[in-house]
């Protein structure tokens, strides 16, 4: 870190200045203070003479978002942006101050790093670059330089080949070319890097911090490029426990590299955060990064700009630490060098960036920060194009909705493969030259996935829906979603229904009858049936049509003025739900010479059931009527043999219920056939809204505490218990065969054996935790399970827990657009499950 220069701001948006930490090829990180809540910091502003490009602001703001999309977990949130882009201001991002030091600058410091701490940074990592591909893009933002250290664990800095370039520069015609620093087979032959490069570049990583060298870099430089495409790396020095999984990530061809799910689970099967609890950096990098801390500290209570010689050196932040050793670190001496520009800290100079040659690929060569060097003789500077693939949108996270294809125009994004040379030393494979044009001829920076019916290329990757069906924007939301016999997509709104085709994703029609729906029900093989605020409607699956409707109103005898609250569950043609109505209470008759009192009004509650496909009542049993008043609302927790078991939401519980519960979920059982109540009662400490679901054996299985437990119905005795973590409780499970499958706030699912309790498997989804548990669906024929939470879904094979693929929907492409925010949702059909998120809906083959 160094003082601030004159050129430099004093105050970037609502922050104040403090002093200058990195320079990176695109832009200047500083160390800023946060006065509004006294926090230090870090703000990454542009470089001034890149953001003039149109190209260069697209690019950048493209990676803000996709750093934005991926906080949580190993990547900080970001704190704030300009409120107003205009084309006069720098482009900046803010984002919280953590104590860390670079990978690079922990090997210069220790030395390799021990296996431990090296698994932990791999799995750390691959937790990451598992989210981001999950959306089929591609992070390119790997390098010794973007990864960080800290207490806890790894971080990531950069989101795009924009910041982990080592160089950018401006060219005629409003182009920005961008040199990045390494390169992976695939490229070397004329290809555009897909996911399976991040897991190449990763595996150079790995082997950088476990020996402190590169693999592929010892030998001439100008055979660098074949090297990477030819040559198999030599991993001798490698901890044996990890040769096997690096000689994997750094196979020649992408498919044989392993996702980056399966990265995370070899390394640290229980994530890295939990491998790392305890410590896990050596002691002397955990020193240097809590000094670190503590004078940034100081320097953050000081309040003031460092523009003046200090007593003593200071220290860069974590996420802009400088490319090269920390300043803090004991014992080094640095030689000061001259600066008559800019006043520095201490002993601190101004040091022109060199070659670091153990990790060649991946290093910062001279040109980042000088004139272009003459290359060395005999040498090109940049190596003509092996193959020159056609232009395409840089890979970014994929928006939701196909767009336009870019523009085929020559040079807009085209990908050269080159080799750079400077006087400090070659660059090994020097990286591929991003060359960004000026035209504004469609927004390609974000592009999303058009649909195809091929599967995924690289493991890992979700299978490229059927379809995709994004609902008007000039409609309201929908506010149910239901799969019908297999062949429609059935939406309810606020406007009416919508139907489509389950096959090709097309709305075939919609209904304004059955506006503000609650749900749509098979009534046999030609109708569906839909519970609506004042009817039960039948529609044609063929044109929506209404073929039959029967009114609450008057539409049951005995229950004039019924209002229905809402559909309990389903068994086969029969719909449960529960209704109130208004009933008059004649008062007693007067005694004599007595006034006769005025008659009242009560609430009557009743649980029914529905034949759909008779069209009429089977039965109605008096229940207590709930908060409102109104009737109550249950959920339907298991169907037994006879009878069916229900709970009561929350929502609805009266105070005198939630008195007489004594913090304790009661369950109700109900007779099929006559709706009697068989009985009703409390399962252990189960909370009134813990998560609870039964099964056909007699079964219940619930959250209780941070635990699963399991009891038999209706006698209450406790089965087994599978313990949790403090913290986490778990989901709702789901069954199947003779497995329970589970879930956790923890963002883990498993499976367990359903008589025993028995951990068959446990895995993480690797999404950030959050604060519900991942809701799990089967498919219909129980080979795969999906998770889906407010980050992501994962798909894993129900029997062994592989994970398969994730699937992301980032939102909108436009920086100003809304945030999606709507968790994901997924329903299984056949072959096919359907994952919504808000607007969109898409159909993905599953086994």
């Amino acid at each position: 870190m160094e003082a601030l220069r004159q050129d430099d701001p004093r105050r970037i948006g609502p922050y104040t200045v403090l002093a200058r930490c990195r320079e990176t090829a695109s832009a200047v990180q500083y160390l800023a203070h946060d006065t509004a809540v006294d926090r230090p910091v870090v703000v990454t502003a542009a470089r001034p003479e890149l953001a003039a490009l149109p190209a260069f602001r697209r690019r950048f703001q493209a990676e803000a978002r996709t750093a934005d999309r991926l906080a949580g977990g190993w990547v900080q949130p970001q704190l704030d942006t300009p409120a107003d882009d205009a084309d006069d201001d720098l482009p900046w991002t803010a984002g919280p101050y953590v104590p860390a030091l670079t990978l690079s600058e922990a090997i210069e410091l220790v030395g390799p790093l021990p296996e431990r701490a090296v698994r932990i940074l791999g799995a750390g990592v691959a937790e990451t670059l598992s989210r981001v591909h999950a959306t089929g893009a591609v992070l390119q933002g790997l390098a010794p330089g973007t990864v960080l250290l800290a207490e806890d664990g790894p971080r990531l800095t950069a989101f795009g080949p924009l910041g982990a370039a080592v160089a950018a520069e401006a060219r005629p015609g409003g182009q920005l070319s961008v040199r990045l620093g390494y390169l992976t087979p695939e490229q070397v032959e004329g290809e555009e890097p897909g996911p399976a490069s991040d897991l190449f570049v990763l595996g150079l990583l790995l082997a950088y911090a476990g020996t402190g060298t590169t693999p592929l870099a010892d030998g001439p430089a100008a055979e660098g490029a074949e090297r990477i495409a030819r040559t198999d790396p030599e991993l001798g020095a490698v901890p044996e426990e990890l040769r096997g999984l690096i000689a994997r990530c750094l196979a020649k061809d992408p498919a044989d590299r392993p996702s980056a799910g399966t990265v995370a689970a070899e390394l640290a099967l229980e994530g890295a955060a939990g491998l790392a609890k305890g410590g896990w950096l050596p002691e002397r990098l955990t020193v240097a990064v809590t000094e670190q801390g503590v004078r940034v500290q100081e320097l953050v209570s000081a309040g003031r700009s460092v523009d003046a010689p200090a007593d003593g050196p200071a220290d860069g932040p974590a996420d802009a630490a400088p490319s090269g050793a920390p300043a803090d670190v004991p014992g080094r001496e640095l030689a000061p060098a001259r600066d008559t520009r800019t006043t520095q800290l201490g002993d601190i100079g101004r040091h022109v960036p060199r070659t670091d040659r153990p990790t060649t690929q991946l290093s910062v060569p001279l040109e980042l920060t000088a004139p272009p060097a003459a290359p060395a003789a005999g040498l090109p500077a940049v190596l003509p194009p092996v193959a020159a693939p056609p232009p395409r949108p840089l890979p970014v996270p994929a928006a939701p909705a196909p767009a336009a294809p870019a523009s085929p125009a020559v040079g807009r994004r085209s990908l050269f493969i080159g080799l750079a040379a400077g006087a400090a030393g070659l660059v090994v494979g020097g990286g591929g030259v991003l060359a960004l044009g000026s035209g504004d001829g469609g927004t390609t920076d974000d592009p999303k996935p058009a649909p195809s019916r091929s599967g995924p290329t690289v493991a890992g990757l979700p299978p490229q829906p059927r379809w995709v069906y994004t609902h008007p924007a000039a409609e309201p939301p929908p506010l149910t979603a239901a799969l019908w016999n297999g062949r429609l997509l059935v939406l309810t709104s606020e406007n009416g229904a919508t139907g489509v085709d389950l096959r090709t994703g097309r709305r075939v029609w919609e209904n304004t009858d059955a506006a503000k729906g609650q749900a749509a029900l098979p009534a046999g093989q030609d109708l569906c049936f839909v519970a609506g605020p004042s009817e039960f409607l039948w529609l044609s699956p063929k044109d929506g049509k209404v073929a039959h409707r029967a009114g609450y109103a008057d539409g049951f005898t005995g229950a004039p003025n019924l209002a229905v609250s809402g559909v309990v569950g389903t068994f086969g043609p029969v719909v449960w739900f529960t209704g109130s109505n208004k009933v008059t209470v004649k008062a007693p008759a007067p005694k004599k010479g007595k006034k006769r009192g005025k008659d009242t009004q009560v609430v009557k509650s009743y649980l029914f059931a529905y034949d759909v496909l008779q069209r009429k009542e089977l039965w109605r049993t008096t229940v207590p009527t709930g908060r409102g008043p109104a009737a109550p609302v249950y959920r339907l927790i298991t169907i037994g043999q006879d009878d069916f078991v229900v709970r009561q939401s929350t929502g609805t519980l009266t105070p005198g219920d939630v008195k007489a519960a004594k913090g304790k979920a009661v369950f109700r059982g109900f007779d099929q056939k006559t709706g009697k109540l068989l009985w009703s009662r409390s399962f252990g400490t189960i909370a009134p809204d813990g998560a609870a679901m039964g099964d056909d054996r007699g079964l219940l299985y619930a959250a209780v505490g941070d635990d699963l437990q399991a009891f038999e119905i209706p006698a209450g005795k406790p089965k087994w218990t599978l313990n949790g973590t403090t913290g986490t409780p778990y989901g709702t499970p789901v069954a199947t065969g003779t497995l329970l499958h589970t879930t956790n706030r923890n963002q883990e699912v498993g499976a367990i054996e359903r008589e025993t309790g028995r951990l068959r498997w446990r895995r993480s989804t690797e999404a950030a935790p959050g604060t519900a548990a991942p809701a799990v669906t089967l498919s219909t024929t129980g080979r795969t399970l999906l998770a889906a939470d407010g980050a992501q879904v994962t798909a894993f094979a129900a029997q062994d827990g592989r994970r398969l693929w994730k699937f992301q929907d980032i939102g909108s492409q436009d920086p100003k657009g809304p945030t999606v925010t709507a968790p994901y949702r997924v329903l299984a059909a056949g072959k096919t499950a359907v994952v919504q998120r808000d607007r969109i809906f898409y159909a993905f083959p599953v086994a």
